[in-house]
C-alpha cells in the first residue's frame, strides 16, 4: 500500500507507548494526513450501534456439500475492483438446509469484511433471501448518505486508515470494529452538491457493474437457448468408452468419457446449424511471454503507466464477464510478444482458466505472460472474433474448459486438446446480437451538455444499448472522477462538478 494519507513519527513518548500498551510496532503510531478537519467517524453513518444480529454466523465445513438450495457467502465475494458481489462457486458454498440462518438479505445492504481481506465492502444487487453471511461479515445499518459511506470505504483513505490500525503479524488478521474508528471526511465546499455528487457517481457506477453482469448472462442464454431449441432429430444415448475412443484421446484421468461432458458436447454437435473446430475458423494458438528473470532478464513493475513500459493483460486480472480488473505495466529492454488489436487474452491455466477477453485498442505495447494464452483470428473479422470469446465463455459457464484440462492446482487446458473442441456456428444476425451484447461501440452520450441533474437520465440511455466493453469503459472514468472527487474532499479542494471526463 502506498500510505498516501499516512504519516510516521520521528519520534514517540513515553506516555504514547503506555497508551499503546508498550507495543513497539511501527504501524501503531501512524497517524492520519487529512487537511480536512471537518470528519464524521463510520459509526457516525449507522443508524444504532453494531449488535450481534448484524455479524454473519460460522456453521463448520461438516455442513459444506454439493448442492444445496441455501448457502453461505464467505469474505471472497467481497472484492475490490467491484461495488457488488461477486457470487461463485468459491465464493458461495452450499450447505446443510438445517443448518441456515435466515439474515434476510435485501437489495441495498452494506456487507464489510472484519477479517481476512479486511475492510472489503459491497452493496447487494438484489435480495438474497437463500444466502446467510460468514462470521467474518458485518451488515451495516445505515440509511442516509449510504452511497457517500460506500464510495469512501471503498477509497484508499480508508484502507490506510484500517490497515494501520490493525495489528499485524498473523496469517489472518481481525479488523473486530475497528473500523468503526475511521474517520470520513465530509466537504466544507457546496456541501449538499458536493455530496449529491459522490452519491451520484457512486450510483451509476453500481448501475452499470450491475448491467455487465446481466449482459454477461444474457450472452450464455442466448447461446443456451439457441443450441437446445434448435438440435437435429439425432438422441443422445450414453456409452461406456470403447477402447478406440480411449486409444484417440490417450488419457485415463480425465472426465472425457463420463454421461455430462458427453451429453453436452453432443448438444453442441448436434445442433443444427453445425460446428467448427478453431482452426477452421480461422484461429491460431499463440503462448504468451516468459517473464521469468532468467529469460527476459530483470524488470520492474509498476501500477503507473511510464512511457516506453509494457501494459500486463494477466489472466488473473481478467474478470469472468471479459473484463479488466487490475492495470499493470512491466519496464523491460527487450522486444516481448505484443498482442494485436482483436486478439483474444485466454487463461489457459489454474483455477481461473478459461477466463477472456478481447483486445480493442491497437497499442503495440500490449503484452500477456505464459500463463495467458493468446487467440488470433487470421482475417482481422472482429465480430467473429468477439463471438468466438462468448462461446469460450459459454464453455466455461458449463464447466466444459475444466473438464478438458489436465493436472492438478486447477489444471492447464494444454494446446493439443484445442482441436477437439467443437464450436456452434449461429447464423449472421444471432451473432451479431449475441457480439452487441459484449461490444456495441456505436452507443454514446446524447450530448456534451451533462450536469447533475440530468446525468442519470442521460447515463441511463447511454447504458440501455451499451455493451460490456463500454459499460466497463465508462464504469472506470466513473471510478477515477469519484476517486478524484474523494482526493478533493479529504485535502479539502473544491470539487468542480463536471462529467467532462466522459466525452474523451
Amino acid at each position: 500500500m502506498s500510505n498516501k494519507y499516512l504519516k510516521v513519527p520521528n519520534s514517540i513518548s513515553y506516555n504514547s507507548i503506555v497508551e499503546k500498551e508498550y507495543t513497539l510496532s511501527s504501524s501503531q503510531y501512524m497517524d492520519l494526513i487529512m487537511p480536512n478537519k471537518n470528519f464524521l467517524f463510520v459509526r457516525n453513518f449507522l443508524t444504532r450501534d453494531l449488535q450481534r444480529k448484524d455479524l454473519g454466523v460460522e456453521v463448520g465445513s461438516l455442513n459444506y456439500i454439493g448442492q444445496s438450495t441455501h448457502y453461505f457467502v464467505r469474505t471472497k465475494a467481497l472484492q475490490a475492483h467491484s461495488f457488488l458481489p461477486e457470487i461463485t462457486i468459491e465464493t458461495a458454498l452450499p450447505i446443510m438446509p438445517n443448518s441456515f440462518v435466515n439474515m434476510n438479505l435485501k437489495q441495498g445492504d452494506l456487507l464489510i469484511s472484519k477479517d481476512s481481506n479486511i475492510g472489503e465492502v459491497v452493496i447487494l444487487d438484489k435480495d438474497y433471501p437463500n444466502f446467510m453471511l460468514s462470521g467474518a461479515i458485518y451488515r451495516l445499518p445505515v440509511i442516509e448518505k449510504k452511497y457517500y459511506l460506500l464510495a469512501f470505504i471503498k477509497h484508499h483513505i480508508f484502507r490506510e486508515q484500517l490497515d494501520f490500525m490493525v495489528p499485524k503479524g498473523s496469517t489472518i488478521r481481525h479488523a473486530k470494529t475497528l473500523f468503526l474508528d475511521c474517520k470520513i471526511p465530509m466537504p466544507n465546499h457546496d456541501p449538499e452538491n458536493t455530496i449529491k455528487f459522490v452519491e451520484t457517481l457512486t450510483k451509476a457506477i453500481i448501475v452499470k457493474e450491475n448491467l455487465i453482469k446481466q449482459r454477461h448472462k444474457t450472452i450464455l442464454s442466448l447461446i443456451e437457448n439457441e443450441i437446445t431449441n434448435n438440435q437435429r432429430s439425432d438422441i443422445f444415448t450414453f456409452e461406456l468408452p470403447k477402447l478406440k475412443e480411449i486409444s484417440e484421446i490417450g488419457r485415463l484421468d480425465t472426465n472425457l468419457y463420463g454421461k455430462y461432458f458427453k451429453k453436452e458436447i453432443f448438444k453442441i454437435q448436434n445442433y443444427i446449424g453445425g460446428f467448427k473446430s478453431f482452426q477452421d475458423l480461422g484461429f491460431k494458438l499463440i503462448r504468451g511471454n516468459n517473464l521469468a528473470v532468467s529469460v527476459i532478464g530483470s524488470s520492474v513493475y509498476s501500477d503507473i503507466d511510464y512511457k516506453n513500459f509494457y501494459k500486463l493483460f494477466l489472466p488473473k486480472n481478467i474478470s469472468k464477464y471479459g473484463t479488466n480488473i487490475r492495470s499493470e505495466y512491466l519496464g523491460n529492454p527487450n522486444k516481448l510478444i505484443t498482442l494485436k488489436k482483436g486478439d483474444i487474452i485466454f487463461g489457459a491455466e489454474g483455477f481461473e482458466k478459461g477466463r477472456s477477453m478481447v483486445i480493442f485498442d491497437d497499442s503495440q505495447r500490449n503484452i500477456t505472460n505464459f500463463h495467458g494464452m493468446t487467440i488470433r483470428q487470421s482475417t482481422n473479422n472482429l465480430n467473429l472474433t468477439i463471438y468466438f470469446k462468448c462461446l469460450l465463455d459459454y464453455l466455461r459457464d458449463k464447466g466444459l474448459i475444466d473438464l478438458y484440462a489436465t493436472g492438478g492446482n486447477g489444471g492447464s487446458l494444454s494446446q493439443s486438446y484445442w482441436s477437439t473442441i467443437p464450436f456452434p456456428m449461429f447464423d449472421e444476425n444471432k451473432q451479431k446480437e449475441i457480439v452487441s451484447l459484449y461490444h456495441n461501440p456505436t452507443n454514446s452520450y446524447m450530448s456534451d451538455n451533462i450536469t447533475l441533474d440530468n446525468f442519470i437520465e442521460k447515463d441511463d440511455i447511454f447504458n440501455k444499448n451499451a455493451g460490456i466493453c463500454e459499460l466497463d469503459k465508462t464504469a472506470k472514468q466513473l471510478k477515477q472522477l469519484l476517486n478524484q472527487t474523494i482526493d478533493n474532499i479529504t485535502n479539502d479542494i473544491e470539487t468542480e462538478i463536471n462529467f467532462n471526463i466522459l466525452m474523451s
